[in-house]
């Protein structure tokens, strides 16, 4: 909720009189050289790496603790998580191959973790939890995905001087690992040095964050998650959302959402998430290399992957990575909130019909 009404405040505030005050806030600088960058750039470049270290607590956990631990569970999210990437990325290429907006290939590729699975919670108990522990496997390893493809393919210029300033920082930090040294302070200052070298070497700054989570030892990730929970969530999700999500709607919005770029994003979100994920996974399943949770059915998996369609916060910043042209960049946010809002609804609206279609089949089965 605090998103949505974030990014209305957004929207609403870019559009009114007061429209260009609210966009000039964001482009003002602060701080000193060599840290004098814009707000918008802190929020992306520091608060994001906040949330990236949050993301990468979450995918360590998951891998050496949670549902990605064991192999054989991991094999079907994996799969899925695969799909999920590639045919949205496909989808978007098909409508724009050989032009300017093919950098946003990675676009409709995110899930959003923390959105998909606040949409599920709407429906409580009508959704067996294995559709929420599968999805949360999937958006980690989505997620784990974005962290890959921004590392490789939107790193446009390297300074090798600041990475070897990062390569050195990143050893302390293994060892402070190895000699088990549990209190979080220690790590702070080597990682705020990691996250400076990384961020002057030209890769994005918020790979330092996954880089020091992965060197968190294993049994502080829950201490330190819930701590990051309420103000990654409360605090810099929302102000993510008012940063980069303030589009000036002038003109033709049917329009804006008919550019290929734009038709490319929410036809990856709303069709290419399902078709991936269901395709991927029933591949994965039919080869006897995983098996359907207990109590799915592929009803279920269906509905998952409408819900995987909603990209968001990671969509939306992969959007700021991909396009230096704002006219761009504001087409494809706008593509990533109607896509996603697009998945939400059909997602829940599919989820409830399949519950009660096979409560329907339940009562049907006792009937004499």
């Amino acid at each position: 909720m605090l998103l949505l009404v974030a990014t209305a405040i957004a929207l609403i505030w870019a559009n009114s009189s007061q429209g260009t005050e609210f966009l000039a806030f964001w482009n003002q600088k602060v701080g000193i050289p060599p840290l004098d960058k814009t707000i918008s750039h802190w929020v992306n470049d520091g608060l994001m790496a906040v949330f990236f270290f949050f993301v990468g607590l979450e995918i360590k956990r998951e891998i050496l603790a949670g549902e990605l631990a064991d192999w054989r569970q991991a094999v079907l999210p994996v799969a899925a998580a695969l799909g999920g990437a590639i045919v949205p990325a496909a989808i978007y290429l098909t409508f724009n191959i050989d032009t300017i907006a093919a950098d946003g290939w990675a676009i409709p590729t995110a899930t959003d973790i923390a959105f998909s699975l606040g949409m599920l919670s709407l429906l409580g108990k009508r959704v067996p939890f294995a559709v929420k522990v599968l999805l949360t496997a999937i958006a980690v390893i989505d997620d784990l995905i974005a962290v890959i493809v921004i590392a490789l393919f939107y790193t446009h210029e390297i300074h090798i001087d600041m990475l070897l300033g990062a390569a050195a920082a990143l050893p302390v930090l293994v060892a402070l690992n190895y000699f088990k040294v549990l209190r979080f302070v220690f790590y702070l200052i080597p990682g705020l040095l990691l996250w400076f070298f990384v961020l002057k070497s030209g890769v994005h700054a918020t790979i330092a964050g996954v880089l020091l989570a992965m060197t968190i030892p294993l049994s502080q990730l829950g201490k330190i998650e819930h701590a990051l929970y309420k103000p990654v969530n409360y605090l810099i999700m929302p102000i993510f959302a008012l940063a980069n999500t303030g589009i000036i709607l002038a003109g033709d919005v049917y329009g804006l959402l008919t550019l290929p770029l734009s038709l490319g994003i929410v036809a990856g979100l709303f069709l290419g998430k399902p078709l991936g994920i269901v395709l991927f996974s029933w591949g994965v399943v039919k080869s006897g290399g995983a098996k359907l949770p207990l109590g799915l059915k592929w009803r279920h998996i269906i509905g998952l992957g409408f819900t995987a369609g909603i990209g968001f916060t990671m969509s939306i910043f992969i959007a700021g990575l991909s396009f230096s042209d704002a006219a761009q960049q504001s087409s494809a946010k706008l593509a990533i909130m109607f896509g996603t809002v697009l998945s939400g609804i059909v997602g829940l609206l599919w989820l409830v019909k399949v519950e009660n279609t096979l409560t329907s089949e339940i009562k049907d089965s006792f009937r004499p």
